[in-house]
């Protein structure tokens, strides 16, 4: 019997699945090559584009992956997969009011497909409603209960709100069915203080069995690096965190030379006499912009700030970078390039202002002031002065050592490339203290500083000088910033629900020894370590 019209014949079926399988056996070439015997016969094959969508997603290769899934929706409207992934690639994209859309769309067409679900609660948890999100993960695991990846999507969710207790049964759920889920191992490693090597035992014999799978090293070094830090076992923290580092940086791209070249180009371009020339900008008086390095407090002082009435948490947008390069129709896909700067130089600086405010309006939220901490929008200084001169700036800065060892030991999504080896992390870091040190001279009464070894240790003073920084009255419930119910979804998703304290300044000296490529690397570059 024939297939019914517009349906792939069953060769096609068996390449298109043999395509999944390889996919998710890391064969990505293979995948590709079984799209392309179907897509070379039947070209117009709503699956087949879908899959290399898929593909290209896992590549990284973002505007193939576009095109695909776009051309899966024009020949079926009603994909409602496809729209979900496009959503969630429009959000990587920054293009948050096209991922809306999708969103729309992806919600409209889903079929009940628990993984569609979940893809679906992905786009509403980068979109910052972590509460559709929790709905539409229930869904899917009500309906695969066993499916590990949704238990560990789940208890992410479950994490960024602050229902720890709930986020470690998934994860237990998720480790009865796959004991040696690295990504779960991981996640459950960051839920609370290890008191006993019970769990750092089988971590450790894990460790041993993922020798060839780079991934799996990262999620497994690091949280053995953890748990023996919590046990002040020093010598092998350090030696866990430094496997799992060098697992991910093989992973990754990292182009040092661009990054330098950006760093010279904004160096050179933009001075006080550039921001005079400039046309007034967007006089919106709402941003509030708090920048730096990760893993330095910023998150600390935004639910300091984000505590007070008047002040809502837009989390980490990426609106900025995305509307400067959009408007000039910038093509290049390097993360740092000395073209993009000059070209911004040139540009009309109202148009940006208006175009970052207009694509994070579903961020914003209603009170009069939201709070966008996305660290690396320090590059951007003099650009967010011109384009919204009415914004506040918060730079954190913390000992040099602290924040390259904080990096360093933490395991990030896609960003920061760099803190994954010691001597990368210093001069990455030299870059943007000097760089920072240039913006100071030139344009240090226009933001606010403040030291995270300062408001550790004594955070009302400097909590108030925030707060009237921002031109706000005082409110006591800034000190109670721990309290907060609203979810948190950068990588202090535990430490923010706890009061603020010092334990983690000075913390890099109990690993001296180890550290002194970094320390040397940072003495190079002329960076005071003493």
């Amino acid at each position: 019997m024939p297939p019914p019209p517009g349906s792939p014949e069953p060769w096609m079926q068996q390449a298109l699945q043999e395509g999944y399988t390889r996919l998710a056996q890391g064969d990505r070439q293979g995948a590709a090559d079984c799209c392309r015997r179907v897509l070379t016969v039947t070209p117009d094959l709503a699956e087949g584009h879908f899959l290399v969508g898929l593909v290209a997603a896992e590549s990284n290769d973002l505007g193939t992956a576009v095109q695909a899934f776009g051309s899966v929706t024009k020949l079926n409207p009603a994909h409602g997969a496809a729209w979900a992934q496009l959503g969630r690639l429009f959000m990587r994209l920054g293009h948050v009011n096209r991922a809306d859309d999708a969103l729309a769309s992806a919600v409209k067409n889903q079929d009940g497909n628990p993984l569609v679900q979940d893809t679906i609660a992905t786009v509403y948890t980068l979109l910052g409603d972590t509460e559709a999100a929790a709905t539409w993960l229930h869904a899917a695991v009500a309906q695969q209960p066993r499916n590990v990846a949704l238990r560990i999507n789940q208890a992410n969710n479950q994490m960024f709100t602050g229902d720890f207790d709930a986020a470690r049964r998934s994860l237990q759920y998720a480790l009865a069915e796959q004991p040696e889920n690295a990504n779960a191992h991981w996640l459950l490693s960051g839920l609370g203080r290890a008191t006993d090597d019970s769990h750092v035992q089988q971590l450790q014999n894990l460790l041993q069995r993922a020798r060839d799978n780079p991934r799996d090293r990262a999620y497994l070094g690091y949280a053995l690096g953890k748990e023996l830090e919590d046990l002040e076992q020093w010598p092998e923290a350090f030696a866990a965190y430094a496997t799992g580092a060098e697992a991910r940086r093989v992973s990754l791209s990292y182009n040092e030379s661009a990054e330098i070249a950006m760093f010279r180009a904004l160096q050179q371009t933009f001075d006080q006499s550039w921001l005079e020339r400039q046309a007034p900008g967007c006089d919106d008086p709402a941003p509030v912009f708090i920048v730096g390095q990760p893993r330095t407090g910023t998150t600390l002082v935004e639910r300091i700030i984000t505590s007070h009435s008047m002040v809502h948490s837009a989390g980490e947008l990426r609106q900025f970078d995305s509307s400067l390069r959009r408007l000039l129709n910038y093509r290049g896909r390097e993360r740092h390039s000395a073209e993009l700067v000059t070209a911004a130089a040139g540009m009309d600086l109202r148009r940006l202002g208006e175009a970052y405010l207009s694509t994070s309006r579903k961020f914003q939220g209603t009170l009069p002031r939201f709070v966008d901490k996305l660290p690396t929008n320090y590059r951007y200084l003099p650009l967010i002065l011109a384009a919204l001169p009415n914004a506040k700036i918060i730079h954190l800065r913390r000992d040099p050592m602290d924040a390259c060892f904080a990096s360093f030991k933490q395991l990030f999504a896609e960003a920061y490339p760099h803190s994954y080896r010691q001597e990368e992390m210093a001069r990455h870091h030299a870059r943007y203290l000097r760089l920072m040190s240039c913006w100071r001279e030139r344009f240090g009464d226009r933001f606010h500083e403040v030291r995270y070894e300062d408001v550790a240790a004594n955070l009302e003073p400097n909590a108030r000088a925030l707060i009237d920084f921002l031109g706000l009255p005082w409110e006591p419930a800034c000190l109670e910033f721990h309290r907060q119910a609203s979810a948190v979804t950068t990588a202090s998703v535990v430490q923010v629900r706890e009061a603020a304290h010092t334990r983690s300044v000075g913390r890099w000296r109990r690993y001296a020894e180890q550290l002194q490529p970094m320390r040397r690397a940072l003495a190079a570059e002329g960076v005071d370590v003493d």
